[in-house]
């Protein structure tokens, strides 16, 4: 079983930046690929990034290509999400997913494990 802890989330002006954390534990993290899902309120989980065991192959949704970043650190257990130049779309609840599995892309339905999520609020 792998148990996904997310943090990094809070309220933050239009235009300015956050970094998500998320921080798997239960099995040997880089034999994990990697994503992050968001919900705003009233729609559907959405893809937002995805990365490879290894870190090299990334892919992101197109709301969010040039702002947003995923990356990864395997001695740390950890997988990051930076978010610049936020908008008040960027407002919900991000989730960290695990896959078993060298790469999973946007499809939520690839994912075996999830965190409980953390609440992003981007201000006008």
């Amino acid at each position: 079983q792998v148990q996904l802890v997310e943090s990094g989330g809070g309220l933050v002006q239009a235009g300015g930046s956050l970094r998500l954390s998320c921080a798997p534990s239960g099995r040997t993290f880089s034999n994990y690929a990697m994503g992050w899902f968001r919900q705003a309120p009233g729609k559907e989980r959405e893809f937002v990034a995805a990365i490879s065991r290894g870190g090299g192959r990334t892919s992101y949704a197109d709301s969010v290509k040039g702002r947003f970043t995923i990356s990864r650190d395997n001695a740390k257990n950890t997988v990051y999400l930076q978010m610049n130049s936020l908008k008040p779309e960027d407002t919900a609840v991000y989730y960290c997913a695990a896959a078993a599995t060298y790469y999973s892309g946007s499809d939520s339905r690839d994912y075996d494990y999830w965190g409980q999520g953390t609440q992003v609020t981007v201000s006008s």
